[in-house]
């Protein structure tokens, strides 16, 4: 009688059709069997399917389409992370993933056939940084089946992807933020945008800054939340981007005053709006009371621009004018750091290596006039000359 083989037990051999088979017992008794054109591919495959049961694959769950694994994977992660990524998430893999790999075997999807839908989706006119948030959730999908003993590898590891090429930081000097702070003067953006240049917060960071985060006696205020807009759900408050994005910030004497005229200006917009207004505690509200719009907000901004003849550029790039300035008049990149909520030195002084250049040039000139020798020669000819006497 011949003997049932054990779980992890395989063979490869060839067809009378040329086809080569390779055949593994899996963790029911029943066999595996899968056809390749060549002895090597199949015991290739072999070797691999028992390196996978050895480490825990489940062969009967991992025979799933790739599809119902995401939506799996998606459901359990999605409680973990801030609303709008989950979205994003969502968005990525019902508009590329699924449709372009989701009908294939969980257990199949080998790194070739990642490489090539990332060839295809640039070729369809996909972004290069669209590839890239596609590239970092397919890992951490695939991580998940390895966790979950559904795959012996994570085929995005042996993956390429495109590289990001960097943009350009587009940012306003001195004369300028103070050319744009005065058109935008008197306006309900005035104190935003003051509290933009001169913290450097993120916009949904301003946009989610309530009364109670700030310490007038002390001029402090505290980055606790966020608001982002959430398709399906509209704008929500989420955490900051990271843990050192919740952090208190020191204001200017001047950027109090501008609070000040600001709370007095948003009083008489909620005495004028009445049972209309929804009172959020928001510092920067809509006309309503509501979290501002992305878009509006936006617009607004890219029109104050054009009337003060400035270059068009992101409210993003309000952020980056912020830590421009600071480092050019010499406030040190650890503090710049902290004010930005960046989570480590290394960020703030890669994004503004551009600024090194002309700091360094600044302190050489410094080190100069500090080590230029003084001509003594006069003081000690006077010297000299008094002891003659």
């Amino acid at each position: 009688m011949a003997k049932k083989r054990g779980q992890g037990e395989g063979s490869v051999f060839k067809r009378k059709d040329g086809l080569w088979v390779a055949q593994i017992t899996i963790e029911t008794g029943r066999q595996k069997s899968k056809y390749f054109h060549s002895q090597r591919e199949a015991r290739d495959w072999l070797k691999l399917t028992q390196t996978q049961i050895d480490n825990g694959l489940n062969l009967s769950t991992a025979n799933v389409d790739l599809a119902t694994f995401l939506n799996k994977w998606f459901d359990a992660h999605k409680l973990s992370v801030r609303p709008n990524t989950s979205a994003l998430y969502r968005q990525m893999l019902n508009n590329h993933v699924i449709p372009s790999l989701g009908k294939m075997k969980l257990k199949d999807i080998r790194p070739d056939h990642i490489q090539n839908f990332y060839t295809a989706r640039m070729k369809a006119g996909t972004s290069v940084s669209v590839i890239g948030i596609i590239h970092a959730v397919l890992h951490l999908a695939f991580d998940q089946a390895m966790k979950w003993g559904l795959i012996g590898r994570n085929p995005v590891d042996a993956v390429t992807k495109p590289k990001r090429k960097s943009k350009e930081i587009k940012t306003l000097d001195e004369n300028q933020a103070r050319t744009f702070l005065s058109v935008a003067a008197d306006t309900r953006y005035e104190a935003m945008y003051w509290m933009a240049i001169t913290t450097g917060m993120r916009q949904g960071e301003l946009l989610g800054l309530k009364w109670s985060d700030l310490d007038w006696r002390n001029r402090q205020i505290q980055v606790q939340r966020q608001v982002q807009l959430v398709p399906g759900e509209g704008y929500v408050f989420s955490a900051p981007k990271s843990n050192a994005g919740k952090r208190t910030i020191v204001l200017s004497g001047e950027m109090i005053e501008k609070l000040r005229k600001h709370l007095e200006f948003q009083n008489t917009e909620r005495s004028f709006t009445g049972d209309q207004w929804k009172e959020n505690d928001l510092i920067f509200a809509s006309s309503v009371g509501t979290p501002m719009g992305h878009r509006p907000l936006t617009e607004k901004f890219k029109g104050f621009l054009k009337q003060a003849g400035l270059p068009d550029m992101r409210f993003h790039d309000l952020r980056h004018t912020a830590a421009t300035l600071m480092l050019k008049q010499g406030v040190h990149p650890k503090i710049v750091q902290e004010r930005l909520g960046h989570s480590n030195i290394t960020m703030t002084l890669n994004t503004y290596s551009h600024v090194l250049p002309s700091m360094q040039e600044e302190m050489a000139d410094k080190l100069d006039g500090l080590l230029m020798p003084i001509d003594v020669s006069d003081e000690f000819k006077s010297r000299e000359k008094q002891e003659k006497r």
